[in-house]
């Protein structure tokens, strides 16, 4: 380690030190609530008890068998957006979310090795025909150069990590060393352009833009010798030589100029800024955003898919506003059928506005260029087949790809952040949300018990599993991680963890997509995320100023104690807490609640929400 990194890293944690030693104010006497009435443990109580507890077995046994001693993956090291660095970190998504909601230690501790594992990995691993990886895929411990699509998804895991650890020093210095090449504080990645607000290319990274439009070798990596042998893993997304990969990336090559993708960026800023709470990343985050919702305003609401180096709407993709690779237009060729597939990810671009909307305190304008951006598509509605279908493409002749119904896209979180009925109208239709309407009481035991399912047959698959190292891609095991939250996210914090059917998935980590969620917990007394042993959670009702949790403490013999948190990062304000005709007046972004042994109670919260400038410090710290 360099001097002058010694040195920051000393001052990073000697600014933690400092700001822990405050006085807190946060969990004051007043604010503490006791449980004494005994409640016969629910059984969806038992079962998320359970669930929290069979990832830690699941998940070491998953860990020793596909990583190293030194957290290494055991697999066989490419570059490329079929297999690359982003796959091989997502084999141990959701384990940090899975230690901030209470599970063991022992998940934590992984989650480090292969983190450092993987950094080292990939800075050691170099391509010999992709020119800007060839001196390491990684530089300076972050993506060379690369989409944000995938760039995103190899932060699945980074994003969530100081959920349980915010004082990290390493973490700290990382996330604003990588925050900064979106700063030009790095001289050696230009890759903002502070006069036209743009990011100067698709593929950037902590070497800087490609100021090029991309070749199908950038996209796919070098020659694979042997393929045959991954005939365990299908291969690279169907394609089963190195032949069809370039065919895959042939019509990949607009990636000049600003793209809605790079707004997962904001991630990182994001972060930075809950850590820190440095006034340059929460201005740098909104004026971004800020700059392509100007975009969407001078382009019929729509958000453009490409904008020049001259800060102009299609400016690299011919004046095409729909232009560019993942673009409204773009749906290449799949060599496999010669058929074209639709392939516009514009509306993972919403995850930049989740981030704006948060560091804001909710500023409505931000999810009000999504609802007019659907206006304009709905209002492209046409009958097709004798059903009313509204468009999710556009290309020179216009409108296509029309799909049954009004576009929903991104309201089911749209809806999530501002609770108004019209937006969840407009909303796909989820069991989640029908239990929260009242409509799905089954829903819990339902959910918990695929969690288990799943937890279970992730052990068989790789229990079974005869491969080498030498014939495993970074991606082929990823579907045996065992880990399982979307139950927990949505049952325990009213948090979003949302499959969208045939295009994406906003989960916490995914997309660049931190954790948005109601509630979170604490224990008081082990001084760490997530809730204590013994205790469950049940999110049951969220409106916009009221939130119905059951807490229970199931274990017979033991008093538990448990902080509750408005907010993921605290971002809301409670204002009290009523249990049967008693209220407590909190006036603080969390409480704590002493429950007895085997006792059990249902809470009414009322907040006020995104009343708090978010933070990832703990409650009984002062940010």
């Amino acid at each position: 380690m360099s001097p002058s990194r010694r040195s920051f890293l000393a001052a990073s944690a000697a600014a933690v030190a400092c700001a822990a030693l405050k006085p807190t104010l946060l969990l004051a006497e007043e604010a503490a609530l006791t449980v004494d009435t005994a409640m016969d443990a629910p059984e969806w109580a038992l079962l998320e008890r359970e669930v929290l507890h069979a990832h830690t077995a699941a998940c070491e046994q998953f860990f020793h068998r596909y990583f190293d001693e030194r957290g290494y993956l055991r697999c066989y090291v490419r570059w490329g957006a079929d297999d690359g660095p982003d796959d091989a970190i997502e084999n141990v998504n959701d384990w940090p979310h899975l230690h901030a909601l209470g599970a063991d230690d022992s998940l934590r501790r992984m989650v480090r090795k292969a983190y450092e594992g993987h950094v080292h990995q990939y800075t050691e691993a170099k391509t010999t025909v992709v020119p800007f990886a060839r001196q390491g895929m990684y530089y300076k411990e972050f993506p060379c150069m690369m989409d944000w699509q995938h760039n995103a998804e190899g932060l699945t895991v980074f994003n969530l990590m100081p959920l349980s650890d915010p004082h990290d020093p390493h973490y700290i210095e990382r996330v604003r060393r990588f925050a900064g090449f979106y700063m030009n504080e790095d001289p050696g990645a230009p890759n903002y352009d502070p006069k036209h607000k743009i990011i100067r290319s698709m593929f950037n990274g902590s070497r800087g833009p490609l100021m090029r439009n991309t070749t199908a070798v950038d996209w796919t990596g070098d020659p694979i010798d042997r393929p045959q042998r991954f005939e365990h893993s299908a291969f690279l997304h169907g394609e089963n030589s190195y032949e069809q990969m370039l065919a895959h990336f042939k019509e990949y090559t607009v990636t000049l100029g600003d793209t809605p993708l790079n707004l997962n960026a904001t991630g990182l800023f994001m972060n930075a800024y809950n850590l820190t709470h440095e006034q340059k990343y929460k201005d740098w985050l909104l004026g971004y955003v800020d700059a392509w919702s100007e975009r969407a305003q001078k382009n019929n609401n729509m958000l453009p898919s490409n904008v020049g180096l001259d800060g102009t709407i299609g400016g690299e993709a011919g004046g095409k506003w729909y232009g560019g690779t993942y673009g409204w237009a773009f749906s290449p060729v799949v060599p496999m059928t010669g058929k074209r597939e639709d392939r516009n990810r514009v509306p993972r671009a919403f995850v930049g506005y989740m981030n704006a909307y948060l560091i804001s305190g909710g500023n409505n304008d931000y999810l009000e260029v999504w609802r007019k951006q659907a206006d304009h598509i709905d209002e492209q509605r046409k009958v097709v087949n004798g059903v009313s279908s509204t468009p999710r493409m556009f290309g020179d002749e216009g409108w296509y790809s029309y799909t049954k119904g009004n576009y929903n896209l991104n309201f089911l979180e749209i809806y999530h952040l501002s609770m108004k009925q019209s937006d969840l109208d407009r909303a796909e239709k989820t069991p989640w949300y029908g239990f929260l309407a009242g409509t799905n009481p089954e829903y819990p035991t339902k959910a918990l018990h695929a969690a288990m399912t799943h937890i279970r047959q992730c052990g068989e698959n790789f229990r079974n599993d005869t491969t080498t190292a030498d014939e495993r891609l970074a991606d082929t095991v990823m579907d045996s991680n065992p880990a399982s939250v979307a139950a927990l996210t949505q049952l325990m914090e009213g948090g979003l963890y949302i499959q969208h059917p045939g295009w994406a998935k906003t989960s916490p980590g995914q997309g660049g997509a931190l954790l948005f969620a109601r509630l979170r917990y604490f224990d008081p007394v082990a001084r760490r995320a997530g809730v204590p042993e013994g205790v469950a959670a049940l999110v049951e009702k969220m409106t916009d100023e009221e939130t119905l949790v059951t807490l229970v403490n199931v274990n017979p013999t033991e008093a538990r104690a448990v902080v509750v948190q408005a907010g993921a990062y605290g971002e809301h304000q409670v204002t009290s807490v009523s249990l049967g005709s008693q209220t407590l007046n909190v006036n603080s972004r969390a409480f704590r609640v002493n429950l007895a042994a085997g006792a059990g109670a249902r809470l009414m919260i009322r907040m006020k929400r995104f009343a708090n400038q978010p933070t990832l410090h703990f409650p009984w710290e002062v940010a």
